[in-house]
């Protein structure tokens, strides 16, 4: 084994020799931003779909219902056509994302980000000028799509861009710009609330973090396993001596990723056929699926989406909503700084098993108080000291989720999957989180109309579930190299079976 590589999962500084430099801190930073345009997103339409005037403009049955509520709070934004306006955005990035994986191969992460940045930045302008509802739906879907390049390329692009040790760190960097994304479109609505045209301000401003990301993009490298993949070897090596610092083991590294795209070469073809055939890519497909699940089954997605609508059920005023999510995102946000100070030296397990604890306890909290407070129907205002306390336990319960499944959801995927099925994984992941966030939001407001209180134990009852399956199941990915990662598949008490025995190619270390 070469001098610069180290023993896989060691926790030494870096397993070819180099340091945390300046270069891929920047590097990775810029990247980051372009969860931005998938934060904004999520924290703008909640917010958007509650304000008077943009009801009046689109939705003016939503508002008849609300005057008629007094007798079941939870119904009283029950609308298909209401919830379509928040997923469709994801049904288009459904598709998208599905396409994203040969368009990745092909212009590589960066240009993938590009491509989404520019979609979003046109998106964003036709929903804040939409003049009708057809219009407002297209614009949602151009957002899509430029929701599902950017998520499918800017995980990969960090994962393969961070060196071993510091990877959760850095891929978490994502995360840290959708909770931003999320905290500033929440405080954009709060200001443009007061406004007849506030909604369209909200809206537009979409195209602002997609302009911060589509410049930013402009002065990033590709990352150097996308440029020996489409056989650019000295651009490859600039990038890695970019990154990496004087100190690392710069060739030792190129040689490893070089026999990883050599093994990958031939078999990357037709990667979405071998991922949901071959026997030796189960593990992987089923949990390409299993954490999009874990993450939007937690209920704290579609609480995210529409936490201010929430609030209002729970018979807080139009602006007191608006401020309740504001503090909402600013919790999420501060958890997820501390879930990137210990991802890398607890490991994902031990942030998966502290989030569900906290979400648990806060829903059925949160389900004990709207129910015996509220009424069955929620036709009882909350007294005040309830009403604050529903906010406090929402905002715990936000952080337990924002140091443990939302920033898993972007780390693990873009770390497990082997070379040649990389791009196919991930892929499907997005697709899968994509799909199911357009279910969720399309369904929730009916399931808070029928289930009532009774949603929060729900999803109580889905995060013990998950959690128990991902402890049992998912191997400890810390500190891993990505071109080692199937060892760890192969030492699994019940993957081996799967990727044992020398089932699958691995890159030999260098020798």
């Amino acid at each position: 084994m070469a001098a610069g590589v180290a023993k896989v999962g060691d926790g030494s500084a870096s397993v070819y020799g180099g340091e945390l430099t300046f270069s891929v801190l920047i590097t990775c930073f810029v990247a980051a931003s372009g969860g931005l345009i998938f934060g904004y997103d999520i924290g703008i339409s909640g917010g958007v779909s509650q304000m008077k005037p943009f009801l009046e403009a689109f939705f003016p049955k939503v508002l008849r219902r609300m005057a008629d509520a007094k007798r079941n709070q939870y119904c009283m934004f029950d609308s298909h056509a209401l919830t379509s306006f928040t997923s469709s955005l994801y049904l288009a990035g459904l598709v998208a994302s599905l396409a994203a994986g040969r368009v990745t191969r092909s212009l590589g992460r960066r240009g993938t980000m590009l491509a989404g940045g520019a979609l979003f930045f046109a998106g964003g302008a036709m929903t804040g000028g939409a003049a009708n509802l057809a219009m407002l739906i297209v614009g949602r879907m151009l957002l899509g799509f430029g929701v599902g390049f950017t998520n499918q390329a800017t995980p990969l692009y960090l994962a393969e861009m961070a060196p071993a040790r510091w990877r959760g760190s850095l891929t978490l960097g994502f995360q840290f710009f959708v909770s931003l994304g999320i905290l500033i479109a929440n405080l954009v609505n709060y200001g443009t609330a007061r406004l007849t045209w506030g909604w369209r301000l909200s809206l537009g401003l979409a195209g602002a973090p997609a302009l911060i990301m589509f410049v930013g993009a402009f002065f990033l490298t590709d990352t150097p396993s996308s440029f020996v993949m489409r056989g650019k070897e000295d651009l490859a090596r600039a990038a890695l001596v970019r990154v990496r610092g004087p100190s690392a083991d710069v060739e030792a590294e190129l040689r490893d990723i070089a026999r990883a795209v050599e093994a990958a070469r031939g078999r990357e073809e037709g990667a979405f056929r071998r991922l949901f055939a071959v026997r030796e890519y189960r593990p992987h497909l089923i949990f390409a699926f299993v954490l999009p699940l874990c993450h939007q089954l937690s209920g704290m997605m579609v609480l995210t989406f529409f936490s201010p609508l929430v609030f209002r059920i729970a018979g807080f005023g139009s602006n007191a909503a608006l401020m309740g999510a504001v503090i909402l995102a600013s919790v999420k946000f501060g958890s997820l700084i501390l879930s990137t100070l210990v991802i890398d030296r607890y490991g994902r397990k031990a942030l998966v098993i502290a989030g569900a604890v906290i979400m648990v306890v806060c829903q059925v909290a949160n389900a004990w108080i709207m129910g015996a407070q509220g009424g069955k129907s929620g036709e009882t205002p909350l007294p005040r000291a309830y009403g604050v306390a529903l906010l406090v336990l929402t905002c715990v319960q936000g952080a337990g989720f924002g140091m443990s499944w939302a920033p898993l959801i972007w780390v693990i995927p873009g770390e497990i999957f082997p070379l040649e099925i990389r791009s196919a994984g991930q892929s499907v992941s997005v697709s899968a989180t994509l799909g199911l966030t357009f279910v969720q939001t399309q369904t929730f407001l009916a399931l808070l109309c029928c289930f009532k209180y009774a949603t929060f134990a729900y999803y109580a009852s889905w995060v013990v579930v998950m959690t128990a399956f991902v402890l049992v199941f998912l191997p400890e990915t810390k500190g891993v190299p990505l071109e080692s990662m199937g060892s760890v598949w192969e030492s699994h008490w019940y993957w081996r079976r799967f990727v044992g025995d020398g089932k699958r190619v691995q890159a030999s270390p260098s020798m």
